[in-house]
């Protein structure tokens, strides 16, 4: 079964996890199920960047970001080559493709900062 390492994040996932993942389901729920309180302000349905994650390791095992998803990824903070959307990336069928994701410190969220 695949595996989503979250490194330590000091607010959402102080000790970091190992969280078995199920194939076809997205970073965003998976990491949501599992009590990692990430932010999706746009409930998931890829209409903003608060859901933004890092791919340390696996990154070429998850599908490509469709044009949409790579425009939005254009105003993350922190973005780096290796950024998606947890909301869009989607778990691999493959047994041994272990995702290792960092959750920026910081996100845009124009509506909880009263923008």
């Amino acid at each position: 079964m695949p595996q989503v390492i979250v490194l330590p994040h000091l607010e959402l996932c102080p000790e970091g996890a190992v969280i078995d993942a199920v194939p076809g389901k997205s970073i965003c729920d998976t990491l949501l199920e599992n009590g990692v309180e990430i932010e999706h302000a746009c409930e998931k349905s890829c209409a903003c960047t608060t859901c933004h994650v890092v791919v340390r390791e696996g990154f070429n095992k998850l599908g490509h970001a469709d044009e949409i998803e790579e425009d939005l990824l254009d105003m993350a903070w922190g973005l780096e080559a290796t950024s998606r959307l947890s909301c869009q990336a989607l778990i691999p069928a493959d047994a041994d493709a272990n995702i290792v994701v960092e959750i920026p410190r910081y996100t845009i969220n124009h509506a909880k900062e009263k923008h």
